[in-house]
C-alpha cells in the first residue's frame, strides 16, 4: 500500500516502521518487553483501508437510519459491523455477542440480517435505546404522528414550578425555565395513555435532547461548561476574588433550544426512521438478547460453545468516566448520587476511581464453583511480562511526578485484569473458528506507551485464541498537550485487533 501524503499521526506502508521507537520517554524506564511484543506481532497489523476512524466512531451513524437514535459518541458505525460479519462468514441464525453493547449497533446489524445476537451493558441508557430499537416493527405511525401533534399543542402552564431532578455534578446545567419544562414533559410522559412503546420513545428523545438544551458539552473526561451558566460564573467571580487570570477558552453554545423544539425534532427523525424501515424491511426471525448488567458477572452464566463470533468495544484506558460525561442522562433517570458513585465502580476500570475488583471477581468465581478458573487466569494476569514492565515504569514514573494521580496505576491494572477475565469468559463460549473483534485505543501515561492492542492479544493468545490480525487504521492518535510538552509527541495506533478460537 502507497501512502502518498503522509502526515504526523499517518500509519506508514512499511510495517516495520510502525514499531515504537522508544516506549519510555527519554528512556526512563525498561522497555524491553513491549519491545519484544511488537517484534513479535508487528507482522499481523494490516493498515486498513476498509475502516476510518469516523468508522470506528459514532461519526457515521449521526445519519444511519435507526443506529442515529441513541447520540453515543463512544460507539461505533453499522458499516464496520457489516464488514467484520462480511469478513467473518458470519450466516443467518450464527449468534454474535457484544459484551459492551452500548447503543446497540453490533447487535442491531445482527438483528436486521437475521444474525442472533447477545449483548450487555452496565448503563441504563443502553436499555432504553434499545428497547426503543427492538420494537422498530412494532410502533404505530398514527399513534406516533397524533403523540407529534399533542406535544406541538403543549405549553408549560405558569403554575408549573417543579425542577427537573439533579445530582451535584449537574446542578445548574440548565436554564431555569429549561428545568422547569423538562420536569413538566417527564410527569406528562409518564401520566399520558400512550402505550409504552412509545413512552420509552419519549424518553430516549428526551435524552437525546439534554445536553443541547444545557450549558454543559461532553468532552472526553468530563463535562464543559457554557460561561454563562451560574457554575462558571461563580467560577470566575471567585477566580478574580483570588487574583486569577480568567479562563482564555469558555464555552459559548449561543442560544439554547427548547426542550420542546429539541423533542419534536428527534420524534420526527424517528418517525422517518420507522416509516423507512416498516415500508422496506421485513421483520427477521433472529433473536436479541439485551441484559442490563456487566459482562464481568454475566458472561460466567452463559453456556459453553454458543457463540460464532464477537464484535465489540470495550472502554477504552482513557481516564473516561460515563458517569460524568452522562450525568445529564443519568440525572433525568432518577439515578441517585450513591447510585453514581456505586455503578461508577462496576464499570470496567478505566478512571482513575476505579477501586480493584479482584477480590470480588474472586468471591463471584468461587460461588460458581470456578475457581480453578479463577487461579488459572489470575496466573496469566500476574506472570505477564509486559504487563509487569509498565506497572514498573509507572510506579518509577509516580515517584519521579511524571504522575499527576496515582488511580491512573490503579486504573491501569485493573483494566488489563479485567479485560483478561472477559477474554477468558469469550474462549469458553466461543465455538471453534470463530472470531472476535474488539475495537480499542493504545494510550500514553507519563511519557510511558502502553500498546492496548498488542497487550490485548498477547492476554487472549495465552488465554488459548490465536491472533488473526490486527487492523490499524491510516491515522493515528495524537497525545495531551501536557504529555507533548513534557515528553514530546509519539503517534498512537487505534486498532480493531482480530483473534481466533482454534
Amino acid at each position: 500500500m502507497i501512502i502518498k501524503q503522509q502526515s504526523l499521526f499517518d500509519i506508514p506502508s512499511n510495517n516495520e516502521q510502525l514499531l515504537v521507537q522508544n516506549f519510555s520517554a527519554d528512556n526512563f524506564g525498561q522497555q524491553s518487553a513491549r519491545q519484544s511484543l511488537e517484534q513479535k506481532l508487528i507482522d499481523k497489523i494490516e493498515v486498513s483501508t476498509e475502516f476510518n476512524r469516523q468508522s470506528v466512531s459514532y461519526q457515521l451513524s449521526k445519519n444511519d437510519c435507526l443506529h442515529r437514535w441513541l447520540k453515543y459518541k463512544e460507539g461505533f458505525s453499522a458499516g464496520l459491523v457489516r464488514q467484520l460479519l462480511k469478513e467473518f462468514n458470519i450466516q443467518k441464525n450464527d449468534t454474535i455477542l457484544d459484551p459492551f453493547a452500548g447503543s446497540g449497533t453490533t447487535l442491531f446489524v445482527c438483528k436486521m440480517e437475521g444474525i442472533n445476537s447477545i449483548g450487555f451493558d452496565i448503563l441504563n441508557i443502553s436499555k432504553i435505546a434499545i428497547f426503543a430499537k427492538q420494537s422498530i416493527y412494532e410502533y404505530d405511525l398514527s399513534e406516533l404522528k397524533q403523540m407529534i401533534f399533542d406535544i406541538e399543542n403543549l405549553s408549560v402552564p405558569d403554575s408549573h414550578h417543579q425542577r427537573t431532578n439533579y445530582i451535584k455534578i449537574t446542578d445548574g446545567a440548565y436554564p431555569e425555565d429549561t428545568a422547569k419544562e423538562i420536569d413538566f414533559f417527564k410527569q406528562w410522559n409518564e401520566n399520558n395513555g400512550y402505550s409504552k412503546n412509545l413512552k420509552n420513545l419519549v424518553t430516549l428523545c428526551v435524552l437525546n435532547s439534554l445536553e443541547k438544551i444545557s450549558y454543559t458539552s461532553k468532552d472526553g473526561q468530563f463535562l464543559r461548561w457554557d460561561y454563562r451558566s451560574k457554575k462558571m460564573i461563580d467560577s470566575a467571580t471567585k477566580r478574580k476574588q483570588n487574583g486569577i487570570k480568567p479562563l482564555v477558552v469558555r464555552l459559548d453554545k449561543g442560544t439554547l433550544p427548547t426542550l420542546k423544539a429539541s423533542l419534536l425534532e428527534e420524534l420526527n427523525i424517528v418517525y422517518h426512521d420507522i416509516y423507512i424501515i416498516q415500508r422496506n424491511t421485513i421483520p427477521t426471525k433472529a433473536n436479541l438478547m439485551f441484559i442490563e448488567g456487566s459482562a464481568l458477572y454475566e458472561l460466567p452464566k452463559l453456556d459453553d460453545n454458543i457463540l460464532d463470533g464477537v464484535i465489540t468495544s470495550p472502554p477504552y484506558c482513557n481516564r473516561y468516566d460515563y458517569t460524568r460525561t452522562y450525568a445529564l442522562e443519568l440525572a433525568y433517570l432518577d439515578v441517585s448520587e450513591i447510585e453514581i458513585k456505586r455503578l461508577r465502580q462496576e464499570l470496567l476500570s478505566c478512571t482513575v476511581e476505579n477501586k480493584p475488583k479482584i477480590e470480588q471477581i474472586k468471591k463471584y468465581y468461587f460461588s460458581l464453583g470456578k475457581a480453578d478458573d479463577f487461579n488459572k487466569i489470575l496466573k496469566i494476569i500476574k506472570n505477564n511480562r509486559t504487563l509487569n514492565e509498565i506497572q514498573s515504569s509507572l510506579i518509577e514514573r509516580c515517584k519521579n511526578g511524571d504522575i499527576n494521580n496515582k488511580g491512573v496505576l490503579r486504573m491501569i491494572e485493573g483494566y488489563f485484569t479485567e479485560l483478561t477475565f472477559i477474554f477468558a469468559e469469550l474462549h469458553r463460549l466461543c465455538k471453534s473458528g470463530a472470531k472476535i473483534a474488539f475495537v480499542n485505543d493504545n494510550v500514553r501515561y507519563g511519557g510511558e506507551v502502553i500498546s492496548v492492542d498488542f497487550i490485548s492479544t498477547d492476554l487472549a493468545e495465552q488465554i488459548g485464541f490465536k491472533p488473526v490480525k490486527i487492523y490499524s487504521l491510516k491515522q493515528q492518535k495524537g497525545n495531551s498537550s501536557q504529555q507533548m510538552a513534557r515528553f514530546g509527541r509519539v503517534p498512537l495506533r487505534k486498532s480493531i485487533t482480530i483473534w481466533e478460537k482454534p
